[in-house]
């Protein structure tokens, strides 16, 4: 009797810590807020770009949220992938045509830093003797050359 107990607490236990893994993952509405936010703090958006913007943060998130719940249900799948950067890319795009100058070589930045993994809040720290450089990636780590940018 106490095994059955047991064994029904534990189905239980694991069908709660399956629902709450599944609610974690923020929705389009989530993502394109903070997506167009971030943008807002870095580019000083007007209100008519901050919507504009939005609306298309909005398509790529859905776009990213259905893409995150196929893998999880069917796994990996290189032609979702494609799909997925060919839309970001085109969203990109869309929203360098509703920037001014100025806005788009920021922007640029942005992108850049997201495709390294950097985050604003992380400071760039001296290097100590001995330490390991530090790797450059993204554009610019294609533009150099053994970690050392072309002359």
């Amino acid at each position: 009797m106490r095994k059955r107990l047991f064994y029904l607490l534990m189905f239980f236990a694991i069908l709660t810590v399956q629902a709450n893994a599944q609610n974690k993952i923020p929705g389009p509405d989530e993502l394109a807020k903070k997506n167009v936010d971030e943008l807002e703090k870095r580019l000083n958006l007007s209100a008519t770009q901050k919507s504009v913007i939005y609306n298309y943060a909005f398509n790529l998130a859905k776009e990213q949220v259905a893409l995150i719940k196929k893998q999880q249900a069917n796994g990996y799948n290189d032609e979702e992938m494609a799909k997925f950067y060919r839309i970001n890319n085109e969203t990109n795009k869309s929203i360098k045509a509703v920037l001014k100058a100025e806005q788009i070589a920021e922007f640029d930045k942005v992108v850049e830093e997201r495709l390294s993994g950097e985050t604003p809040d992380k400071k760039k720290k001296k290097r100590k003797k001995g330490e390991e450089e530090e790797k450059v990636v993204g554009i610019e780590g294609l533009k150099s050359v053994n970690g050392n940018p072309k002359n």
